[in-house]
């Protein structure tokens, strides 16, 4: 699929501004006057249908969107590239670490910033590390240490403080020999870029201004391995699963530093997702198949929420949903997250250089090869940054996500009635619906009250979601409903 720019836009003023901002509004009071036509509302009290398109911020998550600094990203994105080599297999030794070099010296400087972030908010964060041995591999020649770090930033609900959203980047790097671990490697895109969204989250969403504003828990992870086969996000998430943790959503960051010079969109980022899920069970994946769900895995209503984030907060990036779960014959961490049945996507800068991925340092023929800080555009990471921390901290606010939703199917009627059970934190409900040739959600109807609605809408023509929405407005992930006779 080829992203293509919006060529019907005009200046204000100008006879294509008015046709086509009246078309629009027009083409709006048409829609919602035909969805209420079609909605009612049979046992709760509801508000008129409206589009899915309404925009919904809160002032705290606006301010800390606004914190997110494109120098600070700059300055971990060159610390880390001059540790010369962070491929997993490079020097952890006290001397190496000692001298600034090699992936040791890499954690041991991450991890010092998530601390010195914790300092800064009281202690609000929980700095932790998830070290093994990885055997010989492939990839691999010797049994190798491998460590993850990491900060947790406790939810401010007893209730909610399970529910866990979580970022990572890894900050492990190459070059051109994957067992080269003494040549420079500096891995500023791939992926210092993804690893200082990461560390930027964790420091503008610890601030003592948001103290007690997230009523769940978000981790912010950095991993290494990836370059190897996917093995730091791989023990972490299988070390999750394992404590049953209730990871609600992962955002992967991966070679977001929107390379100078490669005919880059800068307003563009990509966001994969996954359709069956890689976790599912052949019983699962025929249920999801006779019922039309292959683009309602957890991931893609992961993406759509972080589109509708994307239109809430000016991130100034728009955040692309490809609906695959990675690049052809590639692969990233979310994909680890993906297997234990997380829901997981992937951030990727819309055009990549491949002249600055996985090279040695070199000129060649009139042409510089490598990773190098000096093809990122900061702003551009800033601005990623920016999107993530505003879908974390939404994610956060958000109360859980509605449990058991239910679509009854005993009678055959053209009315769709839904059930759910109640969700901690919310005020109220929300149900989604869109064609099912749609992208994203279209409608959406409002529940005053109960967990039961009837609209005077076909489930054999739309998709539905309910999602559960709190006082001050925060939205939880929209929950598709199962058939229930």
């Amino acid at each position: 699929m080829a992203y293509q720019k919006n060529s019907e836009m005009a200046e204000p003023g100008s006879s294509g501004y008015c046709c086509t901002t009246l078309g629009a509004a027009v083409a709006v009071v048409l829609a919602l006057a035909f969805c209420a036509s079609l909605c009612r509302a049979q046992e709760v009290a509801q508000d008129p249908p409206r589009l899915a398109s309404d925009r919904h911020t809160d002032a705290h998550i606006a301010e800390a969107v606004r914190q997110v600094s494109a120098d600070h990203i700059r300055r971990t994105i060159e610390k880390l590239a001059g540790f010369n080599n962070r491929s997993t297999i490079s020097a952890q030794d006290p001397e190496s670490i000692k001298a600034g070099k090699g992936i040791g010296a890499a954690r041991e400087w991450i991890k010092a910033e998530f601390e010195r972030y914790s300092k800064d908010c009281g202690g609000c964060l929980e700095v932790k590390t998830d070290s093994f041995t990885e055997p010989p591999a492939d990839r691999i020649p010797n049994p190798t240490e491998l460590t993850n770090v990491y900060a947790v930033l406790r939810g401010s609900d007893p209730r909610q403080a399970n529910r866990m959203v979580l970022v990572t980047g890894h900050y492990d790097s190459r070059n051109s020999d994957n067992f080269n671990g003494t040549d420079p490697a500096p891995g500023a895109n791939d992926d210092g870029s993804g690893t200082a969204v990461s560390l930027e989250c964790a420091r503008v969403l610890s601030s003592t201004k948001l103290r007690g504003k997230f009523p769940a828990t978000i981790i912010f992870l950095t991993v290494a391995g990836e370059e190897q086969g996917l093995y730091g996000s791989k023990h972490f998430a299988q070390m999750a699963k394992q404590n049953g943790w209730k990871i609600e959503a992962v955002l992967n960051n991966d070679i977001v530093g929107g390379n100078l010079g490669a005919d880059q969109d800068a307003s563009v980022v990509r966001m994969f997702s996954e359709g069956l899920p890689a976790a599912a069970t052949e019983a699962e994946i025929r249920r999801i198949r006779a019922l039309g769900g292959e683009s309602d895995s957890p991931s893609r209503e992961l993406a759509r929420y972080i589109a509708d984030v994307g239109r809430s907060y000016d991130a100034g990036v728009k955040p692309l949903m490809i609906f695959r779960l990675d690049r052809f014959l590639r692969g990233g961490d979310h994909y680890s997250f993906n297997q234990q049945g997380f829901a997981a996507v992937r951030f990727t800068e819309f055009r990549e250089d491949y002249n600055h991925q996985h090279q040695n340092v070199r000129s060649e023929n009139g042409i510089e090869y490598g990773d190098l800080p000096k093809f990122i555009d900061f702003d551009y990471v800033a601005r990623v940054a920016r999107l993530n921390a505003a879908t974390l901290a939404s994610l956060a606010s958000a109360p859980a996500a509605p449990a058991s939703v239910k679509m009854q199917t005993k009678n055959l009627d053209n009315d769709t009635t839904l059930t759910w059970e109640p969700s901690a934190g919310a005020a109220g409900y929300e149900v989604a619906w869109r064609s099912t040739n749609a992208a994203d959600w279209e409608y959406v109807q409002t529940v005053s009250g109960g967990t039961r609605a009837t609209l005077q809408v076909s489930k054999d023509n739309v998709i539905f979601g309910v999602r559960a929405v709190d006082a001050a407005g925060h939205r939880s992930l929209p929950v598709v409903p199962e058939p229930e006779r």
